[in-house]
C-alpha cells in the first residue's frame, strides 16, 4: 500500500504521531534527563534530550526512518540517494540498511575520512564529488535523475520534518511541567517538526529555534531581510546556507522565533556539557544550551527543554575547545618572565608557585633566542590553578618577589 505524504508544508501533530509509531523499534526512545549544573548556569530550570545516545550519535536517524518507511515498494527497491557530510549521511545509510534498501551518499570531497568510513560501515556506496555542499547536491540530484533513485533531503521534506517532530512528543511526556522549548537550526526540519507537535500539544509553550551568529540564515528569513552567511564554525551541523522551504513556511505560519547565539556561546555550551553534565555534544548539539547562556534574560525562572541533538565531535576539537573554555576562566594561567640566567631562579619561581597552590603542566625555557640580552632567559609557563582569583594571587606573589611578569 503507498502511504501519502503530508502536503508541503503542513506537517501536523497527527502526522508526528504517525511517525513515531513508525519508527518505533529503529530509532532510540532518548533519555530525558535534568540538568541542575546548565540550569545554575543560565538561571533557569533545564532538562536536555540526550539524542547524542542515537545508534549514529545524532537526531537525524528520526527523520531519516520516517521517510524511508514511507516509500513505495517500487522505490524501496530501486534505492534511494542522500547529500550530505554529515549526520543525515549516516542516519540514511544504517535505516536503509535496516529496510534492505540500496542507498548511495554523495558527499563533498572535504568529507573527513572518518565520517565516510562511519557511512559506508553502515551499507551505503559513498560518492566524493564536489568541492561545496552545493556541488555535492547538484551531483546527487543528477544521479537520482539519472539512476530513478529517491532523493532522501536532510530537511526540506515533510517526512523527514514529521520524523524530527517525534523529539518534541517525548520530551513533552517525559518532562510534562516544560514551559519552553529550545531547538537548534540548520535547514529547519527539526525545529519545524518540533514545533508543529509542541504547540499542538500545548498551544502555550514558548518554543524557540537558535543559530550561530555566522549561519543565521533562517532569522534573516524570518525577518524578511537577505541571507548573508560564512566563515568557520564549531557548529558545523547548522552552517546552512539555504534552508528549506517547507520549514520556512511553517516557522513563519507558527511565528516562531529564532535566536542567534555568538561562536564562543556555542563552545562554552560543549564545554559545560562535558563538564558539568558529563555529556559530549557536537557544536551544532551545543546550540541550544548556548542560547540558554547567551539571552539568559528570555529564560530566567522558566523550564526549559532543549535536546543535545549531536555527539559527532571530533576528539582534538573537543579537547581545544575545553582548554579555551579553562583558559577564559581564568584556571589556567599563561604567564610570561623575562628572568636573570642563574642557577636557582626557575627553582624559586616553581616554589613560590607551588606554595600558592598552582601546578605547573607546562614549560618553556629559552636562553639563546628572544632573551633581551645574553644575561637573561625568557621563561613562559602554563599553570593550572582553580579559579581566577587563584590565578590572580600567584601573579602577585610573583610581583611582590620582584618578578616581572605578564599574561600570555
Amino acid at each position: 500500500m503507498t502511504l501519502d505524504l503530508p502536503a508541503p508544508g503542513l506537517v501536523t501533530l497527527a502526522d508526528v504521531r504517525e511517525a513515531a509509531t513508525r519508527i518505533q523499534g529503529a530509532v532510540l526512545r532518548t533519555p530525558m534527563v535534568p540538568a541542575p549544573v546548565i540550569g545554575r548556569a543560565a538561571g533557569c530550570e533545564v532538562w536536555l534530550k540526550l539524542d547524542n545516545l542515537q545508534a549514529t550519535g545524532a537526531f537525524k536517524e528520526r527523520g531519516a526512518a520516517n521517510r524511508l518507511a514511507l516509500l513505495t515498494a517500487r522505490e524501496k527497491a530501486t534505492g534511494v540517494i542522500a547529500m550530505s557530510a554529515g549526520n543525515h549521511a549516516q542516519a540514511v545509510a544504517r535505516h536503509a540498511s535496516l529496510l534492505g534498501i540500496r542507498a548511495t551518499i554523495v558527499m563533498p570531497r572535504f568529507t573527513p575520512a572518518t565520517k565516510v568510513v562511519r557511512t559506508e560501515s553502515w551499507g551505503a556506496t559513498v560518492v566524493l564529488h564536489g568541492e561545496t555542499l552545493a556541488e555535492a547536491a547538484a551531483h546527487a540530484h543528477a544521479l537520482a535523475l539519472r539512476e530513478g533513485l529517491t532523493f532522501i533531503h536532510p530537511y526540506d521534506d515533510p517526512g523527514v520534518m514529521a520524523g524530527q517532530g517525534t523529539m518534541a512528543i517525548e520530551m513533552i511526556e517525559d518532562a510534562p511541567g516544560l514551559d519552553t522549548l529550545v531547538f537548534p537550526v540548520g535547514g529547519g526540519g527539526l525545529l519545524a517538526g518540533c514545533a508543529a507537535a509542541a504547540l499542538e500539544l500545548n498551544p502555550g509553550l514558548t518554543v524557540y529555534g537558535v543559530e550561530v551568529e555566522g549561519y543565521p540564515a533562517m532569522a534573516q528569513r524570518l525577518a524578511g531581510q537577505p541571507v548573508a552567511v560564512g566563515g568557520p564554525t564549531i557548529a558545523e551541523g547548522i552552517a546552512v546556507r539555504d534552508v528549506g522551504e517547507a520549514p520556512y513556511a511553517l516557522l513563519r505560519s507558527l511565528g516562531i522565533e529564532v535566536l542567534v547565539v555568538p561562536e564562543r556561546a556555542v563552545e562554552q555550551g560543549v564545554a559545560l556539557l562535558a563538564e558539568g553534565a558529563k555529556v559530549v555534544a557536537e557544536g551544532a548539539g551545543a546550540a541550544g544550551v548556548a542560547a540558554l547562556l547567551a539571552h539568559p534574560g528570555r529564560f530566567a525562572g522558566r523550564k526549559v527543554g532543549t535536546p543535545v541533538c549531536g555527539g559527532n565531535i571530533d576528539a582534538r576539537a573537543l579537547s581545544n575547545v575545553l582548554l579555551r573554555q579553562l583558559l577564559r576562566d581564568g584556571r589556567i594561567l599563561r604567564l610570561h618572565f623575562d628572568i636573570p640566567d642563574r642557577p636557582g631562579v626557575l627553582a624559586d619561581i616553581s616554589k613560590r608557585i607551588s606554595d600558592a597552590g598552582g601546578n605547573v603542566i607546562e614549560v618553556k625555557h629559552q636562553q639563546l633566542f628572544g632573551a633581551p640580552t645574553v644575561q637573561s632567559t625568557e621563561l613562559e609557563l602554563m599553570i593550572e590553578v582553580r579559579d581566577a582569583a587563584q590565578g590572580n594571587a600567584i601573579i602577585a606573589a610573583m610581583e611582590a618577589a620582584n618578578y616581572v611578569v605578564r599574561r600570555g
